[in-house]
């Protein structure tokens, strides 16, 4: 599948958010194995782990199949991505 560069931005931000609430979580409830979460709570955690690890993966593979695409270094692309996800979206 062909990806444009928004696209890629898009699933970067997507990634970051769902890294952004696994971090929210291991603050409000502690690291994992310290704590030995249950019940809710881990299933909650484990939930966002889970998205925010497919939500990465997929991003990595979009960014390589562009870069493949494109003829451009991964790591060049990556950075530029990286720089425009991290600006705010225009509403």
């Amino acid at each position: 599948m062909a990806h444009t560069f928004e696209e890629l931005v898009q699933k970067q931000r997507a990634a970051d958010a769902a890294h952004t609430t696994v971090e929210d979580l291991r603050d409000a409830y502690g690291p994992p194995a310290e704590r030995g979460m249950r019940g809710a709570q881990s299933g909650t955690y484990e939930t966002a782990l889970r998205a925010w690890r497919d939500l990465a993966r997929d991003a990595q593979a979009a960014l390589a199949e562009y870069a493949k695409q494109t003829g451009r270094s991964r790591s060049e692309i990556e950075a530029e991505v990286q720089r425009a996800a991290s600006r705010p979206e225009h509403a």
